[in-house]
């Protein structure tokens, strides 16, 4: 019986880990809980991994591994305390070179330079672009989460306006993982810029798609490629859909474009998912993120076309396990996550009960419905949203076509019984 530390351990993804088939070896461990580690205005970042060292600390058996699939601080703090408990886990310096935007930049252009688009800091007083990029580009912080605080930005006015606002929302995420910066090996013109400041890079054209792999022994492998799609003129998800409908060849030049940037970058014993923009017109792969970790987003469409979720990795590598995942194996033959969303402010007054949803699932076979509001929530209240609307659930619909699963998702939201007021 292996002992299993799981940081932010939640309802869902401890079903997920449950049904994987070797689930009756492991004792999964809650350490902390969502809301300790869901941050709002202030993320105590040092009083959190202090407070984990205490759990692992007072528990009296041997922990064979402590894991985690949430974004920031859950992948930074794995590695911290795996680095404190001698358990297997890619180093904290690995994960910080795929975490900090500015730093990865540099790593990733070593070696895909072609792959990589134009970028550079950018002051957060400036007026203007660095005289080497052009309109339209990306602000963002070297450290967000879930695109937050990510600004499309078209012109010097533009440019002025969101700058203003990165001053007053960058320090939010990127005190704490100043700390964590801290606590690693960081190069002097790395730690000189810090986690306060901001990244510009030109805009990526075309199709989004995530590459999503492992690293096992310095051995770089890709599991599966998830497309995603917007809602229209808006750059907010309106789908992550598994497996990808890009060609063939386009698959391949991003299998071999993960393997080199993963291997360079030296992530290793680890998940990730990386994401990039495909422009068929130019034939063009752009980079736009690596994150270190694989994306719990992914686990339910794993299950759904492949028979078992993503997370199996995790656990395998965490183990000491060649990760061994099942191919087309599910009971469908496509699977997609969709963000039913609000594009204005308001207060929720009504949204779907347990029964009412449970009734829709019963209804829509292949369907897993997750609200994330509350009545009474104001929606701009919510943290770890983009910068242009409100997600109100999270629907998994498997399907054997893709109009069966626009069909089944149509269902669904006529059936959701949300409610809002402006106040």
């Amino acid at each position: 019986m292996r002992d299993i530390f799981v940081l932010g351990l939640d309802e869902i993804n401890e079903a997920t880990l449950q049904a994987l088939p070797d689930a009756s070896e492991h004792r999964f461990h809650q350490l902390l809980t969502v809301d300790e580690l869901r941050h709002g205005e202030r993320i105590p970042i040092k009083d959190l991994l202090d407070k984990a060292r205490e759990q692992l600390d007072a528990f009296p058996d041997d922990i064979d591994a402590i894991i985690g699939y949430w974004d920031f601080p859950v992948t930074q703090m794995a590695a911290v305390l795996n680095r404190e408990f001698n358990l297997r886990w890619p180093s904290v310096e690995a994960v910080l070179k795929c975490e900090h935007k500015y730093w990865s930049r540099l790593v990733q252009r070593e070696v895909i330079p072609d792959e990589v688009p134009r970028f550079d800091l950018i002051e957060l007083d400036a007026t203007r672009l660095p005289d080497h990029l052009s309109y339209p580009v990306w602000v963002k912080p070297v450290k967000s989460t879930s695109s937050e605080s990510a600004y499309y930005v078209d012109n010097d006015d533009r440019l002025r306006e969101v700058l203003s606002a990165e001053r007053e929302e960058v320090g939010r995420i990127g005190r704490p993982f100043e700390y964590i910066m801290s606590l690693a090996d960081v190069p002097e013109h790395i730690s000189d810029v810090g986690g306060q400041a901001c990244l510009v890079e030109e805009q990526g054209t075309g199709y989004q798609v995530t590459v999503e792999g492992h690293s096992y022994r310095g051995d770089v492998k890709v599991c599966g490629v998830i497309d995603s799609f917007h809602y229209p003129d808006s750059p907010s998800f309106l789908r992550y859909q598994y497996p990808s409908k890009l060609p063939e060849d386009v698959l391949d030049r991003l299998t071999d474009v993960s393997r080199r940037v993963m291997s360079h970058i030296g992530l290793d014993d680890s998940t990730y998912n990386i994401e990039y923009f495909w422009d068929p017109e130019r034939s063009d792969i752009k980079l736009l993120e690596i994150n270190p970790r694989h994306s719990q987003s992914h686990a339910m469409l794993y299950q759904l076309v492949d028979g078992l979720p993503n997370h199996k990795c995790m656990v395998d590598l965490a183990l000491g396990k060649k990760p061994d995942l099942p191919h087309r194996e599910g009971d469908f033959a496509i699977a997609a996550k969709w963000f039913p969303r609000r594009f204005e402010d308001g207060v929720v007054r009504r949204r779907p009960s347990d029964d009412e949803i449970a009734a829709i699932e019963a209804d829509v076979p292949g369907t897993t419905i997750e609200v994330i509001v509350e009545e009474g929530l104001r929606l701009s209240d919510m943290h770890d949203q983009d910068s242009y609307s409100f997600g109100l659930a999270n629907i998994h619909i498997g399907a054997d076509s893709e109009e069966e699963l626009a069909d089944k998702y149509e269902r669904c939201i006529k059936a959701l019984p949300f409610e809002f007021s402006r106040t």
